[in-house]
C-alpha cells in the first residue's frame, strides 16, 4: 500500500484531467492481460490514478474538485476498464462515497471526508459478511471503549480496499442500529486479506477485512441513509458503475479481436480470402462486436445523463427529485438487463474471429467472459427484470425506492 503521491496536483482543471485520460489508460493498461494471468494486484495503476486527480472528479470546483458530470465519470470508468477492468471496478466504493458527499448535507464528518478526497485519498471499504442467513445482513458491531469504540469481526467483498487510504464500513452501533464508520486502512487492528477467489475480476482485492480490537473514534461514525433520495440515487450509481466496467471490457474485446486478426489471424481452410482481415466471415464477427460495443456505450451514456438529472435535482432540492430518482433506478435496471446480454455475447463471439489458436493462454481472451460473468453475477438479473415488469404492469416501486441493490 503506497502513500499519497507528491505529484498530486490539486489545481488540475477538469478539461486537462479528461484530456490526460487516454495516456493514463495507456499507462494502466500496459501488460494488463499478462498481469491478470499472474494475478498481480494493480497498486502501480492506483498510484497513477491518484496522480491524475480524477478521484475528485465529481466534487464541485468551489470545494476544490473538478466539477465533472456523471457522463464524465462513467466515461472515465469505461475508459479505464478498457485498459484494466480490475482497477476500474475497484474504484466503485470511492466514486459512490464522493457522490454521497456531493448530495448530502455538509457536516463536520462529511467535510472531513471531502477534504480527504480533495487531498487525493481513495476510499474503499465493505458492507457484506459471509455466513449470514441472507445477503445484506451483518452482525459486526461496535462496542463502547470509553469515549470511543472497538470493533472485532470480518467483512467480505471489500473491493478496492487494499489500494485505498480509508475504509467505509457498514456496522452496527452499540444499540444495534446500522451506521457507517470511516477509518484509515492502515490503522492497527485492520487487516486486508487478498483471499478473493472468484474466477473473474481477480485483482479487484475483493476479499476479506479482518478487525481485531480496531479503534473506531466517535467522530468517525455517521448515520446510514439508504432510503434517502441521495441513498436511492447512490444505489443506481453503484449499479451503473458495474455496467460501465462491462462497457470497457467490451471495448477491450473489440481491440483484442482487431489485434488478433491483424497480427495472428488466418482465414479458415475453406475460405477463398488471401488473409484473415479480408475474410468476409471474420469481418462480420468483428463488425458485430463493434456494434455491440457501440450500443453498450450509448446505453451507459444515456443512463449517465438520467442520473445526472436526478443528482442535480437532489442538490437543488427540486420538487421533482423523487420521480427523477425513480427514473434513474428504472433506467439503470433496464440498461443492466440489455448490456449483460450484449456484453456476454461479445465475449463469447470473440473466439469466432480466430481458430483454436485464439484459445491460447498467451492471449488470455477468456478473461473477458470470466470478468463479465463475475460482474453480472453481482445481482440477480431475473429479479431485476421482474421488478421492472411489476412496475410496468402494476406501478409497484418497492425495490426501486428502498435504496438497496436488488
Amino acid at each position: 500500500m503506497s502513500a499519497l503521491p507528491t505529484q498530486f496536483s490539486p489545481s488540475l482543471p477538469l478539461q486537462d484531467a479528461l484530456a490526460n485520460l487516454p495516456s493514463l489508460a495507456n499507462e494502466i493498461g500496459k501488460e494488463a492481460a499478462a498481469r491478470e494471468g499472474r494475478r498481480e494486484l494493480p497498486f502501480e495503476g492506483f498510484d497513477a490514478f491518484r496522480r491524475s486527480g480524477l478521484g475528485r472528479l465529481r466534487l464541485p470546483v468551489e470545494w476544490g474538485g473538478l466539477g465533472g458530470s456523471l457522463v464524465d465519470e462513467f466515461d472515465v470508468i469505461a475508459t479505464l476498464a478498457a485498459a484494466d477492468s480490475n482497477l476500474a471496478h475497484a474504484l466503485r466504493i470511492h466514486y459512490d462515497q464522493t457522490e454521497a458527499l456531493l448530495l448530502s448535507a455538509r457536516t463536520p464528518f462529511n467535510d472531513l471526508q471531502i477534504q480527504r478526497v480533495i487531498d487525493g485519498a481513495i476510499f474503499g471499504g465493505a458492507s457484506t459478511e459471509l455466513g449470514t442467513s441472507r445477503p445484506g445482513e451483518y452482525t459486526t458491531a461496535l462496542r463502547r471503549d470509553g469515549e470511543h469504540y472497538r470493533l472485532d469481526g470480518r467483512k467480505y467483498y471489500s473491493t478496492g480496499t487494499a489500494f485505498s487510504d480509508y475504509a467505509r464500513l457498514s456496522v452496527l452501533n452499540d444499540e444495534g442500529k446500522p451506521v457507517v464508520a470511516i477509518v484509515p486502512v492502515r490503522r492497527e487492528g485492520l487487516t486486508v486479506l487478498d483471499d478473493w477467489d472468484g474466477m473473474g475480476q481477480r485483482m479487484t482485492a475483493s476479499g476479506s477485512l479482518v478487525f481485531e480490537n480496531l479503534l473506531v473514534r466517535a467522530d468517525e461514525i455517521t448515520e446510514r441513509g439508504l432510503a434517502t433520495l441521495a441513498g436511492r440515487h447512490g444505489g443506481a450509481l453503484r449499479q451503473l458503475h458495474l455496467v460501465a466496467v462491462a462497457a470497457g471490457i467490451v471495448r477491450n474485446v473489440v481491440a483484442d479481436a482487431q489485434r488478433y486478426v491483424l497480427e495472428h489471424g488466418r482465414p479458415v481452410l475453406h475460405s477463398t480470402a488471401p488473409s484473415a482481415r479480408e475474410d468476409a466471415f471474420i469481418q462480420q464477427v468483428v463488425g458485430t462486436l463493434s456494434a455491440h460495443s457501440h450500443a453498450i456505450d450509448a446505453l451507459v451514456r444515456e443512463n449517465a445523463r438520467t442520473l445526472d438529472r436526478s443528482a442535480h435535482a437532489i442538490r437543488a432540492g427540486a420538487p421533482n427529485a423523487d420521480p427523477l430518482v425513480l427514473e434513474g433506478a428504472l433506467a439503470t435496471a433496464r440498461t443492466q438487463l440489455v448490456v449483460s446480454k450484449l456484453a456476454l455475447e461479445a465475449a463469447e463471439r470473440l473466439f469466432e474471429a480466430g481458430g483454436a489458436s485464439a484459445t491460447s493462454r498467451a492471449h488470455n481472451f477468456d478473461r473477458h467472459w470470466r470478468n463479465l460473468r463475475t460482474i453480472f453475477s453481482h445481482n440477480p438479473l431475473l429479479h431485476k427484470a421482474r421488478v421492472v415488469g411489476d412496475y410496468t404492469l402494476n406501478g409497484v416501486t418497492t425495490h426501486l425506492t428502498e435504496g438497496r441493490v436488488f
